[in-house]
C-alpha cells in the first residue's frame, strides 16, 4: 500500500476544505501542535480537522494520520508562500529565532529544538537545505579530514 498517495490525497482534501471554510491558519496551527505532541490533542479540535479525523478513522486509515498532517503542512506552506524552518540550537536563544525570521523573506514558521549535544552553535534546516554551524558538526568535519589525511599517509 502506498502511504504517500493515501496521505497526499487526504491532505489535499483537507487543504481544499480549509480554503472553503477560511480556517486554514487554525487547522495548520493545530496540525503542527499534533505532530509535535500527539498525546496532547487540542481541546476544541478545529471543525475541518475533526471532519478529517472522523473520515480517516471511518475508512480505517487512522494509522496514516501522521503522514496526512505532515503532507497538509507542506501543502499549506506551498499554497501560502510560507516556509517551514527547523532550528536546533545548543541552548534556547530567542535572538537567533528573530534573526532567522528576518533573514528569510515572507512568512516563516520556525520549529525549535534544544540539543545540548551540539555543544554550541546551531543547525538550521530550510526545505531541503541544512546549515550546520554547531561545534559538534565542526569537530566531526575536522575528524573526517584528519582521518582522510592519515589514510593517505599509510
Amino acid at each position: 500500500m502506498n502511504t504517500g498517495v493515501i496521505s497526499s490525497r487526504y491532505a489535499k482534501a483537507l487543504l481544499l476544505l480549509t480554503r472553503e471554510s477560511g480556517r486554514g491558519e487554525q487547522v495548520f496551527a493545530q496540525a503542527r501542535a499534533l505532530l509535535k505532541n500527539p498525546e496532547k490533542v487540542p481541546a476544541p479540535l478545529e471543525e475541518d480537522l475533526r471532519k478529517l479525523v472522523l473520515l480517516v478513522n471511518r475508512n480505517g486509515r487512522g494509522w496514516c494520520m501522521r503522514f496526512i498532517l505532515n503532507d497538509f503542512i507542506h501543502l499549506y506552506c506551498e499554497s501560502t508562500g510560507a516556509q517551514m524552518v527547523r532550528l536546533i540550537s545548543a541552548v534556547d536563544s530567542p535572538g537567533l529565532y528573530d534573526r532567522v525570521s528576518r533573514l528569510l523573506d515572507g512568512k516563516v514558521y520556525i520549529d525549535t529544538e534544544v540539543d545540548p549535544d551540539l555543544e554550541g552553535g546551531f543547525v538550521l534546516v530550510v526545505g531541503d537545505r541544512m546549515v550546520d554551524a554547531s561545534v559538534k558538526g565542526q569537530l566531526e568535519r575536522i575528524r573526517r579530514e584528519l582521518s582522510a589525511k592519515n589514510q593517505r599517509l599509510v
